[in-house]
């Protein structure tokens, strides 16, 4: 089935609506537009009807960072798919995310004698703000975002740390989140940011 074709979620909704709530605010939609859009957006039954209802609002901005794209037939097929969490377990190993990849609203990373990477650069996130639960032991939990990105830490460090690296300047109320939450235990977490990889020519 193409991507555009697929039944709209609440959660497709309601990205949607706070994409014109966002409109709204900014001066580009007016009242009686927002309306008749907040109508277009109930009425929607695809993902595809979903994104013509903001086809003309820019993507939210992130200080030259990766915007969560909703629009793209590919993003759409990542959405589509979401559960609404994911596990990334690593025990006396490794695991990886990088690539264009679906963040989900609640992501839980557990290392246990082992090391995880997480790499945002690319990823499509399922909402504006996402969690993510860490449980660090003996490990170690390397996460990369794109500048603009906004890393809300709040997780406890027991005989361990997190380091933030040029995540603490972003104040766009617009910029994307990432909340850290959960324990590092005798192990490090460490996020820093990054421009995209520059893709290489054909």
């Amino acid at each position: 089935m193409e991507p555009e074709k697929m039944r709209a979620s609440d959660a497709d909704r309601e990205q949607v609506a706070e994409r014109l709530r966002e409109g709204l605010a900014e001066g580009r939609l007016d009242q009686a537009e927002h309306s008749e859009r907040l109508d277009a957006l109930y009425r929607a039954k695809t993902v595809g009807e979903l994104a013509e209802v903001t086809r003309d609002l820019p993507l939210p901005s992130a200080e030259g960072g990766r915007a969560p794209d909703y629009s793209s037939p590919e993003a759409q097929r990542l959405l589509s798919q979401s559960q609404g969490r994911e596990n990334i377990v690593a025990v006396f190993g490794g695991a990886e995310r990088k690539g264009r990849w679906l963040v989900e609203p609640r992501t839980n990373v557990s290392a246990m004698f082992g090391g995880i990477e997480l790499d945002f650069r690319e990823a499509v996130l399922a909402r504006r703000e996402i969690t993510v639960q860490c449980a660090v032991l003996f490990g170690g939990l390397e996460i990369t975002v794109p500048h603009g990105v906004r890393v809300v830490n709040t997780t406890t460090a027991i005989f361990g740390g997190t380091s933030l690296n040029g995540t603490d300047a972003v104040t766009d109320p617009n910029a994307p989140v990432i909340r850290l939450t959960g324990t590092c235990m005798f192990g490090g977490i460490e996020v820093k940011a990054k421009k995209p990889k520059r893709k290489k020519n054909a």
